[in-house]
């Protein structure tokens, strides 16, 4: 049996799944986060889903190192075709993935009838969280808990999503509404880098020869909340 320790990204994640929950961990990555959780007996049950045939056979041989066949399901799918519903999941976890990338497998999963609407979302996007929250708005899912932190000078973000339906503001797409209320220190430290990002873009669509007026207005916009913000 190996010991599992999880990275402080994903321990974070790990501390949202509901206690005795049935997971599909999606993009398992050599499943370690199903088998810590199943090894210190937060869940007995969980589906590692792999889309490569790569990481997928490593998911596979570590789940048969820890002797834990009969409490996780490798699956080699595509996203959350690795689950159905009579599996009887009731959280997903989506992470180190473009926030792009984690709405478009959600919207594959809803079309495809793989989510009873029952689960908890924990997602923890790498990049284009607001991408993430505008497919929770639009679908009826209301964030129920964010949260940020920094592990080897990275920044993540980990958003907590269940069905309910919510409305919120193109700040709080942008920001995360929690993370907005709370505006801690590393949301600072983000945000100043961000701050610094943008401004760098703004000034390369300024110089550009095809002239993008509306990208220089989003950008612009954002440039103006992210000042608004800092000064708070």
């Amino acid at each position: 049996m190996n010991k599992i320790q999880l990275s402080k990204r994903l321990a974070k994640v790990a501390s949202y799944i509901p206690d005795k929950a049935r997971l599909a961990d999606i993009g398992s990555d050599h499943a370690y986060l199903p088998i810590f959780c199943v090894l210190s007996g937060k869940i007995s049950y969980a589906i590692a889903s792999e889309i490569m045939e790569g990481p997928f056979e490593k998911a596979l041989s570590q789940v048969e190192q820890n002797g834990l066949n009969s409490h996780i399901k490798v699956r080699l799918a595509n996203g959350l075709e690795a689950v159905f519903l009579d599996d009887e999941i009731d959280a997903i976890t989506i992470a180190g993935m473009g926030g792009t990338l984690i709405a478009e497998i959600l919207e594959h999963g809803l079309q495809k009838q793989r989510l009873s609407s029952q689960e908890r979302l924990i997602l923890q996007p790498n990049i284009g969280e607001s991408s993430v929250r505008h497919w929770l708005m639009n679908n009826n899912y209301q964030i129920a808990a964010e949260a940020i932190l920094e592990e080897n000078d990275k920044i993540y973000e980990i958003i907590v999503a269940q069905k309910g339906i919510a409305c919120y503001s193109d700040q709080e797409l942008f920001f995360g509404p929690f993370l907005l209320e709370e505006k801690g220190e590393i949301f600072h430290k983000k945000w100043e880098q961000e701050l610094v990002n943008r401004k760098k873009i703004l000034s390369s669509l300024k110089k550009a020869m095809i002239p993008n007026h509306k990208k220089e207005e989003d950008v612009q916009n954002e440039i103006t909340w992210i000042e608004e913000v800092l000064k708070k």
